[in-house]
């Protein structure tokens, strides 16, 4: 695995804002950005009869406008360009395991309904063991945008992820900005005559045994990191509605997903195939054991 930034780019409007959010994530972290094209003449009805040179040559004149405008918009950025003949889950998979980062744009729903994960996207979480972060076809270009925007965690206390953590306590302390993480309870189902009774000692013992669940599991993280300032947020809620509703002001939601051993289906889980399909901000998905 190297240093490198890569990002997916089809010439589509999604992928190019992708590259930009990709530039400023390559500069940040002092890496080469690579602009990756996978083409396959399965992809549209209207290039299989297109031979594979006259689609490199599309390829090429995308790739070099894209370097071009971003040579001129960040000129201390190292990015390189790279054309492939293949599957695109298969050459972006590929990709991912050879990049630190693998950043892929995202089809647009209207108004506030948020995005809609492309298969591709959803196909190349599915597989891939690197960390893949998804880009909204509207975010803004400038990092300014959400001056005061903090990195956001979506944790589950009963499993914390230390890849999910490591994540977003580097992402929080390059961008300087503060990082909320976020663990959702439920209240289980009770049965008996003095269910209502019981609801409020219980409620209050869920709650006390996650907020210490999540202060240990912070803990090794908040000495790695002093200079990042944390947000417990330990609420009852619905995870993927509350990352959803808190990603309107977010710079990064970051959740992971259980790398599944089953051969068919994306298998991504429930909470973080919500956020993606209507998270307002970027997601960043960290795959764990």
């Amino acid at each position: 695995m190297s240093q490198t930034v890569t990002v997916g780019l089809d010439g589509s409007k999604e992928s190019i804002n992708a590259t930009q959010w990709a530039a400023q994530e390559a500069l940040r972290r002092g890496a080469p950005l690579r602009l990756l094209r996978a083409w396959s003449s399965d992809d549209d009805p209207r290039t299989r009869l297109v031979d594979p040179a006259t689609a490199r040559g599309w390829g090429e004149r995308t790739l070099g406008t894209a370097e071009r405008r971003l040579r001129r918009r960040h000129p201390g950025l190292d990015v390189e360009t790279k054309w492939v003949a293949g599957d695109p889950v298969e050459e972006l998979c590929v990709a991912a395991e050879e990049a630190e980062l693998l950043v892929l744009g995202s089809r647009g729903l209207s108004g506030l309904a948020g995005f809609l994960a492309g298969s591709v996207s959803l196909a190349v979480l599915a597989h891939t063991r690197r960390p893949v972060v998804l880009v909204r076809p509207h975010d803004p270009l400038e990092p300014e945008a959400h001056p005061t925007g903090d990195v956001v965690i979506g944790l589950d206390v009963s499993a914390p992820s230390d890849e999910v953590l490591a994540f977003g306590f580097a992402a929080a302390d390059r961008y300087g900005c503060g990082l909320r993480v976020v663990h959702s309870w439920a209240v289980p189902a009770l049965y008996g005559p003095d269910m209502g009774g019981a609801l409020p000692l219980l409620m209050t013992e869920i709650a006390d045994d996650a907020r210490r669940a999540l202060d240990e599991a912070l803990a090794p993280w908040t000495e790695k990191f002093p200079d990042v300032v944390v947000v417990r947020d330990c609420r009852q809620g619905r995870p993927a509605q509350d990352l959803i509703e808190l990603s309107h002001d977010a710079r990064l939601v970051v959740v992971g997903r259980r790398v599944r051993r089953a051969r068919i289906g994306t298998h991504i889980g429930a909470v973080t195939h919500a956020v993606l399909h209507h998270c307002l901000a970027p997601v960043g998905v960290v795959p764990h054991d």
